[in-house]
């Protein structure tokens, strides 16, 4: 059935099925990534905060877990050329990367023989990516969840890059949950879709089950863009459940740092005892405790389609097997319209 399915990109990945996880930040453990690889998706791990030394172990970690290919994110307005080194040194097939010029990268992660990925949020932006020579380009629209970089939809933006940069392939980010989204962005031109919001709500995901229950529970309207949670990535526009801290934030008028209503509150201590503020970029994790609620909980619009928790292989299994019977109830419409038998 996922032969249906395959993609030209999925060949050039080595993967069964055109659906990439998002590296969704300190959720993306090496087990998601695992997990989503042995199901013949692309795993991805986010390892722009951590030390080349913790990169190496984590990209070990999943080799540990599973032989097919997965990658490595990093965000390039860090400083992210050690880390980058580690994870060409331990051969890492994909190095996907994020907000910044891909220019001074890129020639590096292919002449090591890493295929490289750049999301972009707009056309020009994925223009210029093609001139660096990136491999894929992802599509980023506007309702995706976490840090977003541009202010088009999906739905306009990926066959406007589709046709800027052809005959490169482009994955289609943001506001997809299920295989009916799958199915639409193929159609749209994309060669493959990237979920992370989706992926939160698995049980592989490094997420605490306040998190996990608020995302089930969330519409699409619960989400809102906004410059709140910028501690350790200022002015980074970003999707996130509305909540006390964006609540009380908005109703001041949304001041700046550091006039911000309660800044310096301590609202949760992880497994470690080390406290974590209020406008902290950072997300509810297990073994954290304190005012969970109170922190950023990213999402994007497609939690209106996230109504369970489940593991990230049968994620994959199921998301796929409904792209394949769209595309089948679809390619018969179409025989029906046309008069054809």
């Amino acid at each position: 059935m996922t032969s249906r399915l395959r993609t030209a990109l999925c060949d050039r990945l080595g993967i069964d099925v055109p659906v990439v996880q998002a590296p969704i930040g300190s959720a993306a453990a090496p087990e998601l990534a695992a997990a989503v690889a042995e199901a013949g998706g692309l795993g991805m791990l986010a390892s722009t905060w951590q030390s080349p030394e913790r990169a190496r172990l984590g990209i070990r970690h999943v080799r540990q877990r599973t032989s097919r290919p997965f990658g490595v994110n990093l965000v390039l307005d860090f400083p992210v050329m050690d880390t980058l080194a580690v994870c060409l040194d331990e051969a890492v097939p994909v190095i996907s990367t994020f907000w910044g010029d891909p220019e001074p990268v890129s020639h590096r992660i292919r002449d090591a023989g890493a295929l490289h990925m750049h999301a972009v949020g707009g056309v020009k932006e994925a223009v210029h990516a093609a001139g660096c020579g990136v491999d894929v380009i992802v599509a980023q629209g506007w309702e995706a969840g976490g840090h977003v970089r541009g202010t088009t939809t999906t739905m306009v933006l990926v066959p406007a890059v589709v046709d800027a940069v052809g005959p490169i392939p482009v994955m289609a980010a943001g506001g997809i949950s299920d295989g009916r989204g799958l199915a639409a962005v193929l159609a749209l031109g994309a060669q493959g879709a990237w979920l992370g919001t989706r992926f939160l709500a698995t049980t592989d995901a490094f997420t605490h089950q306040l998190y996990r229950q608020r995302l089930v529970a969330a519409t699409a309207e619960d989400t809102v863009h906004t410059y709140c949670f910028d501690g350790g990535w200022p002015d980074a526009a970003h999707r996130t459940l509305r909540n006390p801290t964006l609540q009380r934030w908005e109703s001041a008028g949304s001041p700046p740092a550091p006039g911000r209503p309660d800044e310096g509150d301590v609202v949760a201590f992880d497994s470690a005892g080390q406290a974590h503020y209020r406008y902290e970029d950072l997300i509810p994790l297990p073994g954290m405790t304190g005012d969970l609620a109170d922190m950023a909980l990213y999402a994007g619009q497609s939690v209106e389609l996230v109504r369970d928790v489940r593991p990230a292989g049968r994620l994959i299994h199921e998301l796929t097997a409904q792209a394949v019977n769209v595309i089948e109830q679809m390619r018969g419409t179409t025989q029906t319209a046309d008069g054809a038998p």
